[in-house]
């Protein structure tokens, strides 16, 4: 990952760093790694995941349509 600082404005290089490791979701992984996570759990997690991303998706194209 790569931040440039401009004008040493490291305030500013520093919110667009956090930002970045935010979209790529670094502080999720460093979150989820911290303690160890069963092989059940993590499934069950990962399939209540997708099940919210698809009800999101779902929203949104019903949003888009105008319903």
């Amino acid at each position: 990952m790569h931040v440039t600082v401009r004008d040493n404005n490291v305030d500013q290089a520093l919110k667009a760093l956090k930002k970045k490791m935010q979209r790529e979701g670094v502080f999720r992984e460093m979150k989820l790694r911290r303690s160890f996570e069963k092989p059940s759990e993590r499934k069950a997690r990962e399939k209540a995941e997708a099940i919210r991303r698809g009800r999101k998706l779902e929203r949104k194209r019903l949003e888009r349509e105008g319903f």
